[in-house]
């Protein structure tokens, strides 16, 4: 291979860990350390422990029992300890041959044999010790840690790490006395004296500096993605007495909670000004974000503009589809306004009918799935978009959908301001069923402004929620027996569409054929991901329509769902779903009037044991079905990544803090932020620079 060629190799690696800058190099933090600064005798050494010892071969064989491996005997002088590898190579032979003195380090296993090392590192003895821990990267492959190492060292030295916090700044907060070049030099190189625990559980004071530096460079990027937004204009959409919104709510056949009435006031509000409104409407499993929806459509319809609602799946744009254009279309039938629906897998006819409706604007509101931000879809004046489980787009998606309003040949309607046309966005409104604990709404939502709806409708049932383990399984088959006796309808979720030799995991096609020979005499569907659409349709309906007594399915069902006589949800293998995902497919049940169960059948492993997270998320499913705080429980046991979906298109912004522990620093970097941007503009600049590089567009989205 040519030189330029191999060497290519670990810069390719490096730009795929995203080390492209040298700021990125020294920001490449170690995993964890390894001590190679001391040696230790044999006769010294506790076992279980990693150890470091010099000693010379005296024995150095290929044996094939149990297996084909290499056995190296080293004797320290102290005591003789073997060496042993499952994977080598003759050049290897060559270097722990007979007489060789080494210097070696691994995990010491002791035993009837006597001390052993499987797989250790080694070298040559001889030179100096190191006298700092020797760092252990985050790496690919094609990327070994001694040219990762050597990496990071020359970017740390060529980085611009000067400081750009304020004067003054660092007084007010203990940890930050380490200067960010201080703290970064420590981190890489930590002296052994430092307590390993600090560094791992990230509360030593150099830690706590990145941190610091961390939350303030997010916390300048929401801020001023809020202002940015702020400058730009859109339409003024205000509700007029008589209007097609209190001609929905005079229609509607229930009335809505006070909650429901508070947030749509809220929106109202936004939506009256020339500023783009950017708000996030959080609201639990079935409390009713759907017709809180319907009334903002109304407004912005009745203003003479359009509105976009875009869900991620088929099947919840359906259902949103279904619900809208009973609530809507008899009042915009007799202004000659349509509800417009707009899926990939539609036919050619059909799809051609509904942009024509799209580009005359006599299609008021456009509900679809990703085919609603196409290229071929050209709205004739766009000024509310709805983008429903919002986590679930990626930003480009997003972006794709507000851009929507600033393609040629949109025309304002009559009466609207003219700078609505100079740089202008639609009104956005995001919704999630996946309640946002406050320290991420601080951290992530900073540039949003959040609504709650925080009660249910009347006529919810309380869902009751058993965990059951698998070799239980026929009593609960027993139980959807008799629930279909009664007349309800029963939900069991697989988490896999065909068999996988990863994961023993039962499939949906073998449940589905289980299911149907222990339950003779009751219709039992299959609904998936891979089928077509029609016939996902077709299985649907079925449902619905209260035809079909059990529907086996994947997590296709997990939102959107809205079947009132389906009284118990079975998902199986539990323990290998997110704790939002459990809560959303427990949702789907406890619609209706009658008492509902959601049974999480669960399989112990080789072990008999469930996993601890496992065991914590099944727990926290057990013990309450507030959404809120299954959201904060969530956010301890795995972290914000989950929560946030492609808001940073893959790459998580907050690396090194953690919400959940590191409010003080969350907070005062909030109160920083504007003090920056306005007295030190440049200072703030050359931070977000530094930490976000070019991510903070995706803040916007």
């Amino acid at each position: 291979m040519p030189v330029a060629q191999a060497s290519s190799a670990p810069q390719k690696a490096l730009e795929k860990l995203g080390l492209t800058r040298d700021i990125d190099l020294a920001l490449h933090l170690p995993l964890r350390y390894e001590d190679e600064t001391r040696l230790v005798k044999l006769c010294d050494a506790r076992e279980g422990e990693p150890a470091q010892i010099e000693a010379v071969v005296t024995a150095c064989e290929v044996v094939y029992r149990p297996r084909r491996q290499l056995m190296v005997t080293v004797d320290d002088g102290s005591d003789t300890c073997v060496l042993r590898f499952f994977s080598f190579y003759p050049s290897q032979q060559k270097a722990l041959a007979v007489g060789q003195r080494l210097r070696i380090r691994g995990d010491l296993k002791g035993g009837f044999l006597g001390w052993q090392m499987v797989h250790p590192t080694y070298k040559p003895a001889g030179g100096e010790l190191p006298t700092a821990l020797t760092p252990v990267y985050p790496t690919v492959a094609g990327l070994p840690q001694a040219y990762l190492r050597k990496a990071v060292l020359g970017g740390l030295a060529r980085a611009d790490v000067s400081d750009t916090f304020p004067p003054g700044v660092t007084d007010t907060l203990q940890p930050l006395v380490w200067a960010l070049r201080e703290a970064l030099t420590f981190l890489h190189h930590p002296t052994p004296a430092v307590s390993l625990a600090t560094l791992e559980d990230h509360s030593h004071p150099a830690w706590q500096r990145l941190k610091a530096e961390e939350l303030l460079a997010q916390q300048l990027s929401q801020l001023q993605s809020k202002r940015e937004h702020d400058v730009l204009r859109a339409p003024q959409l205000a509700a007029r007495a008589g209007g097609l919104h209190e001609q929905l709510l005079a229609a509607l056949p229930f009335s809505l909670t006070a909650a429901q009435r508070r947030v749509g006031e809220e929106i109202a509000r936004d939506l009256a000004r020339a500023v783009p409104m950017h708000r996030l409407l959080q609201g639990d499993v079935g409390s009713g974000k759907t017709i809180v929806a319907a009334l903002a459509a109304a407004i912005a319809i009745d203003a003479g503009w359009q509105c976009a609602l875009m869900a991620p799946t088929e099947i919840l744009a359906e259902q949103h589809f279904r619900k809208l254009i009973g609530w809507l279309e008899p009042l915009l039938a007799p202004r000659g306004l349509r509800v417009a629906w707009l899926t990939g897998s539609q036919r050619k006819k059909e799809r051609g009918e509904m942009l024509a409706l799209i580009e005359s604007g006599e299609a008021a509101l456009v509900v679809g799935t990703h085919a609603v931000i196409q290229e071929q879809v050209r709205f004739k004046r766009l000024a509310l978009a709805i983008i429903d489980e919002q986590h679930r787009f990626g930003v480009a998606q997003r972006l794709a959908l507000r851009a929507k309003m600033n393609e040629e040949g949109q025309t304002p309607a009559i009466g609207s301001q003219s700078e609505v046309c100079a740089q202008r966005e639609p009104h956005l409104l995001m919704m999630s069923a996946t309640p946002i604990p406050r320290t991420l709404a601080m951290s992530y939502y900073a540039d949003l402004d959040v609504s709650i709806i925080d009660e249910l409708p009347p006529g919810r049932t309380p869902v009751v929620t058993k965990l059951i383990a698998d070799d239980r399984r026929d009593e609960v088959i027993e139980r959807i027996r008799a629930q279909v006796a009664l007349g309800r309808q029963v939900y069991w979720v697989c988490p896999l569409i065909e068999e996988s030799e990863a994961l023993d995991l039962t499939n949906a096609t073998a449940t589905h054929e289980a299911l149907s020979a222990a339950l003779p005499g009751v219709v039992v569907g299959l609904l998936h991901s891979r089928m077509p659409v029609p016939e996902k349709k077709a299985v649907m309906q079925l449902f619905t329509g209260g035809h079909m007594g059990v529907l086996v399915s994947t997590t296709v069902i997990e939102v959107g769902v809205d079947v009132p006589n389906a009284s118990l949800m079975v998902i199986e293998h539990a323990e290998r779903f997110g704790l939002s995902q459990l809560h959303q497919l427990r949702g789907r049940v406890g619609r209706g009037a009658a008492a509902s169960a959601c049974v999480l059948l669960y399989a112990r492993g080789d072990s008999g044991k469930l996993g601890e997270t496992a065991r914590a998320r099944l727990k926290a499913m057990a013990e309450t079905a507030d959404g809120f705080e299954i959201a904060r429980r969530d956010l301890e046991i795995r972290g914000p990544g989950e929560f946030l979906g492609a808001r940073q298109s893959g790459a998580p912004l907050l690396r090194f803090a953690d919400l959940a522990l590191d409010v003080q620093l969350l907070d005062w970097a909030r109160q920083l932020a504007p003090l920056m941007l306005d007295r030190h503009p440049q200072l703030a600049e050359r931070h977000l620079a530094r930490w976000l590089g070019g991510k903070s567009e995706y803040l916007k989205a």
